[in-house]
């Protein structure tokens, strides 16, 4: 038995081609730093009016309407208009449906090490600094198991994941930063994006756009098949940093484009079709009130220890949103539900699986 994973099904021996077809996948996203207010609500009435709005009119334009589901649908058709009508929702606490992390930190490190571990661990993870996690995530396991190994990847606009998910001792192939794609049977296309952001300048120095690594996700999983698939899209969370609300809804928006696209080629490959699971959660929320606090988050913004999650797939039920109080914590124990396996760390979210 590795450490933290009671096996249900599988055997010693390593899976046939038939068998790994039938493997359960998984898809999980994380949106950095999205706030469930825009998530279930759409664009916000006082931020799209404040001076984090330099592009007030196209915005209003874009994405305003005084019916809040409109406004939803508009900025979320991929939540509004596939996942709330075939998987489910959690977080709009306006009804009774709510999400928190464990951690009190409210931070990109301790919410991701809580989305991955299963376990916060604030007495040693307590920066964003790039030092190794000490902990083992969910994907390190299943990367080790007879069933999984070789078949788990990751995906990160955050330079920081490498160490997130220790690379080095979990030998999961992470794809962070502004790392190239450098294959021995590289393909035209990620040749293309190689290229291309090599002569790309984003915005910030540690984080590139997430169209590289969204683009760079999806070649991986056309070409090489992995089952299980982390993808951490960033620009929200760094845009909103950046006191820019405009940038930060037009991210959001350009994330549901890409999860749709994700979503219609698993529907479309025989490797993936009725076979994957996709989950989407973010690290932590942001402030509300004082308005200026939705630049930022910690333990001392009030409201940024809240978050979302939703779900999509055969192993979810079609209920849309979920009433009822979920952790952070949680995200690890259900992945691996829905894969088989029983974690040491955390419960599942019963109330989603059927």
């Amino acid at each position: 038995m590795l450490l933290g994973l009671t096996i249900i099904f599988g055997s010693c021996r390593g899976v046939s081609d038939q068998q790994e077809k039938s493997l359960p996948k998984l898809i999980l996203v994380t949106l950095d730093g999205y706030r469930w207010q825009e998530l279930f609500h759409g664009v916000d009435s006082v931020l799209i009016n404040s001076e984090f709005n330099s592009e007030k009119d196209q915005l209003t334009s874009n994405f305003w309407t005084n019916d809040p589901a409109e406004r939803t649908r508009k900025l979320n058709p991929f939540f509004y208009e596939i996942v709330q009508e075939q998987g489910v929702l959690i977080g709009n606490r306006n009804e009774n449906s709510l999400m928190d992390c464990r951690n009190k930190l409210w931070f990109s490190y301790p919410g991701y090490n809580e989305i991955l571990t299963g376990r916060a661990d604030d007495e040693r993870i307590q920066s964003n600094d790039k030092e190794p996690n000490p902990n083992i995530t969910f994907l390190e396991t299943l990367n080790q198991s007879e069933d999984y190994r070789g078949k788990v990847a990751a995906f990160c606009s955050w330079d920081v994941f490498p160490f997130i998910i220790n690379e080095e001792r979990s030998s999961v192939y992470v794809s962070a930063g502004f790392d190239s794609a450098g294959f021995q049977d590289i393909t035209r296309n990620e040749g293309l994006l190689n290229r291309i952001q090599s002569q790309t300048s984003g915005p910030w120095g540690t984080v590139r756009l997430d169209v590289f690594t969204h683009n760079f996700a999806l070649e991986y999983m056309k070409q090489r098949k992995p089952a299980v698939v982390y993808i951490a899209y960033g620009e929200t969370d760094d845009f909103a940093h950046d006191g820019d609300y405009d940038h930060y809804i037009r991210s959001a928006k350009l994330t549901n484009t890409f999860l749709t696209e994700i979503w219609e080629m698993v529907q479309t490959d025989e490797y993936y079709r009725d076979q994957t699971t996709m989950i989407i959660t973010t690290d932590h929320g942001r402030g509300t009130v004082p308005i200026e606090t939705w630049r930022g988050h910690g333990g001392s913004v009030e409201g940024a220890g809240e978050i979302f999650l939703a779900a999509i797939g055969p192993g979810i039920k079609s209920s849309g949103l979920i009433e009822g109080q979920f952790y952070q914590d949680q995200v690890a124990a259900t992945s691996m539900k829905l894969l088989g396996y029983d974690w040491e760390n955390g419960d599942p979210i019963l109330e989603i699986l059927r």
